[in-house]
């Protein structure tokens, strides 16, 4: 009996060990069989810094995958002499998780800016190597806009460089004499015009809103416009309460600087109801006309008295009106001071990346 146990005890064990080597074998053929490339790559759900990417997987890769690899590139200018140095791509090894993922926080994306992707899968070795797929195709997409939680943060960082409140009377617009020569020509309207890309990159108004600009700062000593400008020697101005009013809605639309010690607030006014006031809605923070730190307006407690229009003393205001103005509106006039260099305006004016008092950790 015990001869015949022991003989079954080896058996038993000569089985196991079998089965042991053959189970083995199975696995690393399992994992010695290529990944397959990924294909139908998905991105959705972008924001002005994060994205969903999703693609498809056998479903033998799906259960062996351990990590996923993204390489993702600013795509490149078509204008190869606008800037001196290119992005560097940037890789990012991640636990393989269930898709869509999610990539947010890993680069600091852009707004409004094209990105390049592609994507491989991964199985990391026992001995700390990866067996990897081919690179996916690669995908392109495009960054957002700040989204209202993103302009908030703008706001609140522009709340506290918009100081104390002056008082002032009028708007007004400087352009050199051919604008106004063109403005009469067409019936004396001043027509709105598309915002350009100057200040924050991720400002939903950019390439989207039309509006006239116009400026309300003054003088600290006289209270009256400066005498200076950049834009042009002629200034149109016009009553404050023409664009400034109870019919008015005022949305913040941007703060930014040009590596300069000052900054600049964009508002946009925009009367109740028109297409102007229906696309800030939903895209920029509306402003209370009463109390707001950059640009005010008070009504009268008794029938005789005027309302009261304040703008903010420590930052420079550009005002977006939405709707077309006549010149009948106001008067032009030709301005006592020098015509400051062209360099001096904003036009296409790009913010400053590493100012701390008006970028927000979204992107600039």
């Amino acid at each position: 009996v015990h001869k015949l146990h022991c003989c079954l005890n080896l058996k038993t064990a000569t089985s196991l060990t079998q089965l042991f080597f053959k189970n083995t074998s199975l696995i690393l053929l399992y994992m010695d069989t290529p990944l397959s490339t990924p294909c139908n790559i998905q991105i959705c759900e972008v924001t002005c810094d994060s994205f969903r990417i999703m693609w498809d997987m056998t479903p033998e890769d799906t259960e062996k995958a351990t990590h996923f690899f993204i390489d993702l590139s600013r795509k490149e200018s078509r204008d190869h002499n606008r800037f001196k140095h290119r992005d560097v791509p940037t890789k990012l090894v991640a636990k393989a998780v269930p898709l869509p993922m999610a990539v947010r926080g890993h680069w600091f994306l852009s707004p409004r800016t094209e990105y390049c992707v592609a994507v491989q899968t991964a199985v990391r070795q026992p001995d700390g190597d990866y067996q990897v797929s081919e690179w996916s195709q690669v995908v392109e997409f495009c960054t957002g806009d700040y989204a209202m939680e993103h302009l908030q943060q703008l706001l609140d960082k522009a709340n506290g460089s918009a100081g104390r409140l002056l008082k002032f009377s009028v708007f007004y617009r400087n352009q050199h004499p051919e604008y106004f020569d063109y403005v009469r020509e067409c019936g004396g309207l001043m027509r709105p015009a598309l915002k350009d890309s100057s200040g924050s990159h991720g400002s939903p108004i950019n390439g989207k809103l039309q509006g006239v600009f116009f400026s309300c700062n003054t003088e600290f000593d006289t209270g009256l416009p400066p005498n200076d400008s950049p834009y042009g020697p002629l200034r149109f101005q016009i009553p404050a309460g023409q664009l400034l009013n109870p019919n008015i809605c005022l949305y913040f639309a941007d703060f930014y600087c040009m590596y300069t010690a000052y900054h600049y607030v964009v508002l946009v006014l925009a009367p109740v109801g028109s297409e102007g006031d229906t696309f800030c809605r939903t895209r920029l923070p509306m402003l209370d006309l009463a109390s707001n730190p950059f640009l005010t307006y008070i009504a009268p407690e008794r029938p005789e008295e005027e309302p009261l229009y304040c703008h903010a003393s420590d930052v420079i205001l550009e005002i977006l009106f939405t709707e077309p103005v006549h010149l009948d509106r106001g008067t032009v006039e030709q301005i006592s001071g020098h015509h400051q260099l062209m360099s001096l305006t904003t036009a296409n004016a790009k913010k400053d990346p590493s100012c701390k008092v008006c970028n927000i950790s979204v992107g600039r």
